[in-house]
């Protein structure tokens, strides 16, 4: 079961504000344990919205829209994706994720990827499952 820790954006990491040296190592130490572990898939920490864009798509268009984004509480700073054997183990992961940002509120969010046999047999699938780098 692979999972999605997803780390909410704060107004301070949409600003660009880079996080302390306390923050980073407490976050190396967790990810050495997932690594450790065996269950660390990918990490990383993301751009602010600024300097990013989204493609918004209504009836056949699209449309680039440049950032910022105005609702930092629906923006994502960063993710570790882990693989595990159960919810319970990867909510046991995710309670001892270090806090992504100190002196303000702040959480993450944590969601279960799908796999290819959720969707049940078809040519699509089998596409996915050729392709490679996608397909688990």
């Amino acid at each position: 079961m692979r999972y999605m820790i997803i780390v909410r954006a704060t107004p301070d990491s949409e600003s660009g504000i880079m996080p302390e040296e306390s923050m980073l190592a407490s976050m190396a130490t967790y990810h050495e344990a997932l690594a450790k572990a065996g269950v660390l898939l990918d990490a990383n920490g993301l751009q602010p919205s600024s300097k990013g864009w989204r493609v918004q798509y209504d009836h056949g268009q699209r449309k680039v829209i440049d950032g910022p984004f105005a609702d930092t509480k629906e923006l994502i700073a960063g993710y570790t994706m882990i693989q595990v054997r159960s919810r319970e183990e990867a909510m046991q992961w995710a309670l001892r994720f270090p806090e992504p940002f100190t002196n303000q509120p702040c959480e993450v969010e944590v969601r279960q990827l799908f796999e290819l046999e959720d969707f049940g047999p078809s040519q699509a699938v089998e596409r996915f499952r050729d392709i490679p780098g996608v397909a688990r």
